[in-house]
């Protein structure tokens, strides 16, 4: 989606419905303020239109932002920076506070031109106080994933405290070869700003597989873009809600997912980037293929090493699931050993 442009107060005409008639004597407009110099941002503008026009008129691109802010110890995704020349959110953690002071830098920009063009904080609505609390970027939830983070900025993700997840319900069913071929989602949200009406979601296939995950029956929304990348086994699709839900509004959406062809399936798991009032993970094995060892794990968000497991017990139903009730960021799963 387009963003749209403020209009240049200067450049506005009047324009009659009717037949012109000769006014008072008008002084001539004053010249013009000079265009500010590449790389310098117009002082008068506000703090996105600034970084915008440092940005262009470096030629750098935000990818290339993002690794220098890294060199030098800072961590910045592609879709913040783009949230930030958009106008879409602002610097406010000292962390990010660091980062507009090395774009600064980088930009080649006078010390403090952008920061002093940082206003107070922006006031959350009452949903969004409970629901903005602990969320994490999407380098948080998808540490070096660059192409994800390149395929939010193309599709200009929405923020991702705009939905309170109030339960998100997973079933992922593995057939008698012992390889997973569907996941079913469920997901009840409410909106803590107005006129949200998308939203993105994220699907990645085991390595082994070949192609990528299928996002198909949408219900109570529709399907929107979808980028896939073969190589990597990804999916990133939009989801288009039923109506714009205005502040606090609430609405219910599902979908499934077909899982391309690959060796057995091992685990499945979802991470998350922000808090979630219950998540329900049900594991459906083929009866004729039901596994020796079966169990929950949990990790801290971008961690590699497990913090929490726990054996689950597979019932007569050949099907295994983790309640996680008041889930916060990061990343569960169950993961299960065959014979």
């Amino acid at each position: 989606m387009a963003a749209q442009q403020p209009q240049d107060a200067a450049r506005l005409r009047l324009v009659g419905s009717g037949t012109e008639r000769p006014g008072p004597t008008v002084p001539a407009p004053a010249a013009p303020a000079p265009v500010p110099s590449a790389g310098r941002p117009a002082p008068a503008g506000g703090f996105a239109d600034a970084l915008h026009l440092a940005i262009e008129s470096s030629g750098l691109s935000l990818d290339r932002i993002r690794a220098a802010l890294a060199g030098r110890g800072v961590r910045v995704s592609v879709t913040t920076l783009s949230y930030w020349r958009r106008g879409r959110s602002q610097p406010e953690r000292a962390s990010s506070l660091r980062a507009v002071h090395l774009l600064e830098e980088l930009l080649g920009l006078p010390h403090s031109s952008l920061s002093s063009l940082l206003g107070p904080p922006r006031p959350r609505g009452r949903w969004a106080a409970a629901a903005n609390t602990s969320h994490l970027g999407l380098e948080d939830v998808w540490p070096g994933e660059q192409e994800i983070a390149a395929i939010f900025a193309e599709l200009d993700a929405p923020p991702a405290g705009e939905l309170e997840r109030l339960s998100i319900h997973d079933s992922y069913y593995v057939d008698a070869e012992r390889r997973a071929n569907l996941l079913r989602m469920r997901q009840v949200v409410r909106a803590t700003v107005g006129g949200v009406g998308r939203c993105l979601v994220v699907h990645k296939a085991d390595e082994e597989a070949t192609g990528c995950p299928e996002v198909t029956s949408v219900r109570h929304g529709r399907l929107g873009r979808v980028r896939r990348r073969p190589e990597a086994g990804l999916t990133v699709a939009e989801l288009m809600l039923d109506r714009p839900l205005g502040l606090g509004d609430s609405t219910v959406f599902e979908y499934e997912v077909e899982i391309p062809p690959g060796g057995p399936t091992l685990e499945y798991s979802r991470r998350f980037a922000t808090p979630v009032r219950e998540y329900v993970l049900q594991v459906h094995f083929d009866p004729a293929a039901v596994p020796v060892h079966c169990e929950r794990y949990d990790r801290e968000p971008g961690a590699d090493v497990d913090h929490r497991r726990e054996q689950l017990w597979i019932g007569a139903s050949a099907s295994a699931h983790v309640l996680a009730p008041d889930q916060q960021p990061g990343h569960i799963g169950i993961r299960w050993e065959w014979a």
